[in-house]
């Protein structure tokens, strides 16, 4: 098959300033473009040229004030087979107008079709246009079927994944070398060490780390929170929000660490300084990377009970789930509870790997979506002949 991947226009691709949806671009496309021709459609950066070849993988970039407009001149202008377009329903209606000659499948990362920032009619054009739907959790699948009279049997729900290669789990000889030089790094000894990972913002929880900090070092004294992130991917300016953060750090100086935006190449061994990584969210989480991240590294998790967190995070199996999310004594209770119980941590840090070894690499991504896009190309062909 000829292969289009249409990026959203916030961020390039490859994934040279981050981001969850061209991360997962970066993962798959080689595995696609082993036996199918992929060309990527993303916004142009002074990092990469606006064209290039790599194999079977060739990528478009077009500036970002016209990227909608240069996407559907391009997509009309060549013969792709299957359109992937990611998280932009309403682009995807356009796109289809000037290639309607293509199956289309839309991918869903976030609630795309919430009517603050989709109308109903976009919406049913949008959903008419694609072929086959993708979700990244069962809860933005529901979305999607909850709001419109969409079959469900439209609406894969696709979970993303990793490489493991650059991930080593924390219990390996390995994983206790890269430790060891990542806390040198940001001189920590044997501290226990918790670990955020994200955007710096109000909905992603950061701050109820910070506040659960007297109750935590009352009971742990020498706990180190890690803050890894910027206010956006690469952007390490500051907000109200961040000033603020940084306000309620001030008075525990000696423990809690801002490390800024980290490369996503960086990750890998970043996890591995911490005893336990949280996932603080107060938003529906459509189903952050970051799970699948932690749980490869082997290091315990916590997540909120927030949109699709808990469909890989099992309570008491593969992490810990706060249900009192905006209660910042909640995280303290479970983060005290992996110190102290860690025969339970190691033992769901064991669990969760084994978890993403079996489902949740970027082989097992790339085979689920070459079997929607032979799906939808089928279904497409059925609809132009009539048959």
């Amino acid at each position: 098959m000829n292969i289009a991947y249409v990026c959203t226009e916030k961020l390039p691709a490859p994934a040279v300033r981050g981001g969850a949806i061209q991360v997962m671009i970066d993962g798959i496309a080689p595995l696609i473009a082993r036996r199918h021709d992929l060309t990527i459609f993303s916004i142009d950066d002074p990092l990469l040229p606006s064209e290039e070849t790599n194999g079977r993988i060739r990528y478009i970039r077009f500036p970002k004030a016209t990227y909608e407009t240069d996407v559907a001149r391009a997509l009309s202008a060549c013969k792709f087979d299957v359109v992937h377009v990611f998280n932009r329903p309403v682009a995807l209606a356009d796109y289809h107008a000037a290639a309607p000659h293509s199956a289309f499948v839309l991918s869903l990362h976030n609630d795309m079709f919430s009517p603050l920032k989709i109308t109903a009619e976009q919406a049913e054009r949008a959903l008419n246009a694609c072929t086959l739907l993708t979700a990244v959790s069962e809860y933005i699948k529901r979305t999607v079927t909850g709001r419109y009279q969409v079959d469900p049997r439209k609406v894969k729900v696709i979970y993303s994944g990793v490489d493991l290669a650059p991930y080593v789990p924390a219990w390996t000889e390995e994983g206790k070398r890269i430790r060891r030089a990542e806390r040198q790094a940001y001189g920590l000894a044997d501290q226990p060490v918790i670990l955020f990972l994200g955007r710096l913002s109000k909905t992603k929880g950061p701050h109820l780390l910070l506040q659960c900090l007297p109750s935590l070092l009352a009971r742990h004294p020498e706990t180190v929170l890690v803050i890894a992130g910027g206010k956006w991917f690469s952007d390490n300016s500051r907000s109200e929000y961040i000033d603020w953060l940084h306000e309620l750090a001030a008075p525990f100086v000696e423990h809690v660490i801002f490390t800024n935006y980290i490369p996503h190449s960086r990750v890998p061994k970043l996890f591995l300084m911490a005893d336990v990584f949280v996932c603080s969210s107060q938003w529906h989480e459509p189903l952050a990377r970051v799970h699948y991240e932690a749980m490869a590294a082997g290091i315990p998790v916590i997540t909120t009970n927030r949109g699709g967190n808990t469909e890989i995070v099992r309570h008491g199996q593969t992490g810990l789930v706060v249900d009192d999310y905006a209660n910042e004594q909640a995280f303290a209770e479970a983060i005290s509870y992996l110190f102290e119980q860690q025969t339970h941590a190691r033992r769901m840090a064991e669990t969760a790997r084994e978890r993403v070894e079996a489902n949740f690499q970027f082989e097992h991504v790339a085979g689920r979506l070459e079997a929607v896009y032979n799906e939808a190309l089928a279904a497409h062909q059925r609809q132009t002949t009539g048959l």
